[in-house]
């Protein structure tokens, strides 16, 4: 499955504040997101943990990559801007190499043999400068406050 273990305490990295194992992980594990807005955290979470069989068996077959690499980003944050049936506009923050970055995305899905499917989205993705104001909301500087320690990265 993935290369992070949960811990029972660990917080669902989709943004509930739900416990990751009362939140996307049965979700994961079951291919069981009852609509488009779960299948969107769920497979955030799935790019958190690195479970990319997850993302593959959860992407539409029409647009499913054959070559996908997950690549070394640590991500941030997520934050759901607006939700509808089959759609789902959001933000999701990373770092990667020596930067932070917002990826900001409308994700199109469709419901099949039932279940989700991400299908596709339209995108871009900014450069969060160090003075910036956070993505979480604190309030205060990007810098000071979620960007990751380049010791630990």
């Amino acid at each position: 499955m993935s290369s992070i273990d949960s811990t029972p305490t660990m917080l669902c990295p989709c943004g509930t504040k739900k416990l990751f194992t009362d939140c996307c992980q049965s979700i994961i594990e079951n291919d069981s997101a009852s609509t488009a807005e779960i299948l969107m955290r769920s497979r955030y979470s799935a790019f958190v943990i690195q479970d990319g069989s997850y993302l593959l068996n959860t992407w539409h077959e029409s647009t499913r990559p054959k070559d996908f690499q997950l690549g070394s980003s640590r991500w941030l944050g997520l934050s759901i801007i607006k939700s509808s049936y089959d759609q789902v506009r959001f933000e999701a923050a990373f770092y990667t190499g020596s930067k932070g970055m917002i990826l900001k995305e409308n994700s199109r899905f469709v419901y099949e043999n039932e279940h989700w499917r991400y299908v596709d989205g339209d995108c871009k993705v900014e450069t969060i400068g160090r003075n910036a104001v956070c993505f979480c909301g604190s309030g205060r500087k990007f810098k000071q406050c979620c960007k990751p320690n380049t010791d630990t990265v």
